[in-house]
Formats: C-alpha cells, sequence, structure tokens
C-alpha cells in the first residue's frame, strides 16, 4: 500500500489562540434573591397545579372548565422554571 504524503502546510500551527486571547471579567455578584425566587416559585406552582388538577380538578369548576389545558399550564410554569435555570449563577 503506497504511503501518503504529509506537506508541511498541514502541519499543526506552533502559536496557539489561548496565549493570545484576553480574560474577561466574569461578573461575580450572582444572580439576584428575586431572580431565584421566581424561578423557584414557578416550578413550584406548576407542579402544585398538576398535582392539584390530577387530585381534585374535577370538584374546583374553573380546572374541570379547562380541561386538558390544566396539563399546558402546569407544564408551561415548570418548563418557564426550569429554562430560568440557565440564567441562575
Amino acid at each position: 500500500m503506497p504511503k501518503s504524503k504529509i506537506s508541511q502546510s498541514s502541519s499543526v500551527p506552533t502559536s496557539s489562540s489561548a496565549t493570545n486571547r484576553t480574560p474577561v471579567k466574569i461578573n461575580s455578584e450572582g444572580t439576584p434573591k428575586w431572580y431565584v425566587a421566581i424561578m423557584l416559585g414557578l416550578m413550584v406552582i406548576g407542579l402544585l397545579w398538576l398535582v392539584v388538577n390530577y387530585l381534585a380538578g374535577q370538584d374546583i369548576p374553573f380546572m374541570a372548565d379547562l380541561g386538558a389545558w390544566n396539563y399546558g399550564i402546569g407544564f408551561g410554569l415548570a418548563i418557564i422554571g426550569l429554562l430560568m435555570t440557565m440564567g441562575w449563577r
């Protein structure tokens, strides 16, 4: 089998791009308390909405009127809370 030819132009450069980067200052203050409270609140409210709908949804008039939309509301609140965790530091 013939050997492949390796050219000098395809070799790895000697200087890395990591040495040329400027450090970026990260905000060390963290996430505000109200953000964390809203994030956790949305997740808990969404979970409670689903549990109440499952246990007593037919006995509560406005939840009975919503029907299957209760699942959308409960999961929607929980998903919004979970998406907010990406901004939490």
